[in-house]
């Protein structure tokens, strides 16, 4: 069966294919506004870095965790570092974008993370987020702090930032049959909790059975939608305006 990966990360394997594709969209979107210092928080396995770092002058990486020797692309205008978030480890107006993706929704306090995000920002610069859209996760996910509605997400962002476009990231055809397999086999296994736990135990109770029943749960789709499952790509996704039925919230909030 292999190594399990956490659903703390987008993984890149391919019972997750459904899951990285959009996330790798999010980095060709953000590549095509970005320029200039460029600062992404959450670079994870850094999939993402080979996108932004030919648009950007300098480009400054942070994630939590240490990067192993070697595992990222070694590139003489990409600095990597590690930090625990917020605050931020810059001085005020150090960049002219920040990215983050499927980050936010990790941080408990949320409201100082944008706050520093606006403060590391120059005059005009732009912040650019993603997170997944609150309606339409299949259950709760106990690796995240919360999840939010675009009307949230929104909210948050323009308590620091002077203008916020909100958009979405929605999937064709195939990419809805999947998720439709998803959602009835997740629908399988969350009839056998009765009492609701998935909402009433602690999050830090939850994630290993959570992680275990994910990876089983993606697995199978897998094997038993295996052309449907590898046929999705980048490209089967979109960003636009934001609809009822989008994945991922994409938000640029301009300072």
């Amino acid at each position: 069966m292999g190594r399990m990966a956490t659903a703390e990360r987008v993984c890149a394997e391919a019972s997750d294919n459904f899951v990285f594709q959009r996330s790798l969209l999010a980095y060709h979107a953000a590549a095509e506004r970005i320029d200039g210092d460029v600062l992404e928080i959450g670079t994870g396995s850094g999939y993402g870095v080979e996108v932004i770092a030919p648009h950007a002058r300098s480009f400054v990486t942070l994630d939590k965790h240490v990067p192993e020797a070697g595992s990222l692309p070694c590139l003489p205008h990409v600095r990597y570092m590690q930090a625990t978030v917020p605050p931020l480890p810059f001085a005020d107006g150090s960049f002219d974008f920040v990215i983050s993706f499927q980050v936010i929704e990790h941080i408990r306090r949320d409201v100082d993370f944008v706050r520093e995000v606006h403060r590391v920002l120059r005059p005009g610069g732009q912040f650019i987020v993603t997170t997944p859209n609150a309606p339409m996760s299949l259950t709760r996910n106990p690796w995240h702090v919360r999840e939010y509605t675009a009307d949230e997400l929104r909210d948050l962002l323009a308590r620091s930032f002077s203008a916020v476009e909100m958009l979405g990231v929605a999937g064709n055809d195939r990419v809805m049959a999947y998720y439709e397999q998803n959602r009835r086999s997740v629908a399988r296994i969350t009839r056998f909790d009765v009492l609701d736990l998935q909402h009433r135990l602690p999050r830090c109770l939850l994630q290993l059975p959570y992680d275990l029943l994910n990876r089983i749960n993606r697995r199978r789709l897998l094997r038993d939608n295996t052309d449907l499952t590898t046929s999705i790509r980048m490209d089967d996704y979109r960003v636009g305006p934001v609809t009822a039925d989008c994945f991922d919230l994409f938000a640029v909030a301009r300072k």
